[in-house]
């Protein structure tokens, strides 16, 4: 018999080419439908103009507040608050002058941040606590423990007003800041822990086992590893508590020494008694509004990156 000849050179070439298409015409180079590329030609130029208008529709009553606080009292009883685009002359800041020198919103601000700063700060140290146990900690019953902090996300506030009301009652803390206080703690646990835990077993093993090689106890080891990597969660918590405690009015109007309300039951006391003094009330809702607009401006980039922890594995 014969030996087999070899593949002429056209051939060969012929071969390369078809083996070419065929990569060509995978699954890595199909074209995708045309309603797809439609849909992407128009996507963008669409999404953006939603959400424009929709940034302005959200923004709206926040301007129309703001142009309030700064018309006088004639001005808002006479015209809608647009009517500033047309005569900016109206514009005057008598209002603020006005509202600092009114006793009680100042002493309702002051307040308002004895309650908050507490509440957030005794949070964020109990909260990074547990979630450091939960995740890497072995102590008997730690997963059905875990298991009863999550269910407890799902309690009312409404559902411990009377029984809390009279345990304050009992042990003198019912109508003062400090039960405000704790009662704001109480209830952010469950989703402090929940956040923290998540994000700190993120942290790869093997970082925690040299860190103990080197002879860091438990404390050192939270104080110096968990806690700097564990930021962004952190900050995400402290403007989660931030927030809602500032502009809570129910657990306030509550527990809370009516001597020492804070910013939102003192404004609300302001509409029942006087009803229309929206020169008052205007620059008042938007001071309360801003500060923690403020925080949440300033620390936006760890709130964004705390809320996705544990979302990506």
């Amino acid at each position: 018999m014969s030996a087999p000849t070899a593949p002429s050179g056209r051939a060969a070439e012929g071969d390369a080419g078809r083996a070419r298409a065929a990569r060509r015409s995978g699954p890595a180079s199909a074209r995708p439908p045309v309603a797809a590329r439609a849909a992407a030609r128009v996507g963008g130029g669409a999404v953006r103009v939603f959400l424009v208008l929709t940034a302005l529709f959200w923004l709206t009553p926040t301007v129309g507040l703001l142009l309030s606080s700064l018309r006088a009292p004639g001005d808002i009883a006479a015209s809608g608050w647009w009517r500033v685009l047309t005569a900016p002359a109206q514009l005057t800041g008598e209002n603020y002058a006005r509202l600092l020198e009114n006793e009680a919103v100042t002493r309702s601000l002051l307040s308002t941040a004895m309650i908050t700063v507490p509440s957030t700060v005794l949070l964020v140290v109990v909260g990074a606590l547990a979630g450091y146990a939960f995740a890497w900690m072995d102590f008997p019953g730690r997963d059905a423990l875990f298991l009863v902090v999550v269910g407890l996300l799902v309690v009312p506030v409404q559902v411990a007003l009377l029984p809390v009301s009279e345990l304050f009652g009992v042990v003198g803390l019912f109508e003062t800041t400090l039960g405000v206080v704790l009662f704001h703690v109480a209830f952010g646990l469950p989703f402090a822990v929940f956040l923290l835990r998540n994000f700190f077993a993120q942290i790869p093993r093997e970082l925690l086992e040299a860190a103990r090689l080197d002879g860091a106890g438990e404390v050192r080891l939270f104080t110096r590893v968990v806690l700097p990597l564990g930021g962004p969660a952190i900050a995400s918590l402290a403007i989660f508590q931030f927030l809602w405690v500032w502009n809570d009015m129910l657990v306030a109007l509550v527990f809370a020494d009516p001597g020492g309300a804070p910013i939102t039951v003192v404004l609300q006391q302001q509409v029942r008694q006087f009803g229309n003094n929206v020169d008052v009330l205007a620059p008042g809702a938007f001071v309360s509004m801003l500060v923690p607009l403020a925080v949440f401006f300033a620390f936006q980039r760890q709130f964004v990156s705390g809320v996705m922890a544990g979302a990506v594995k």
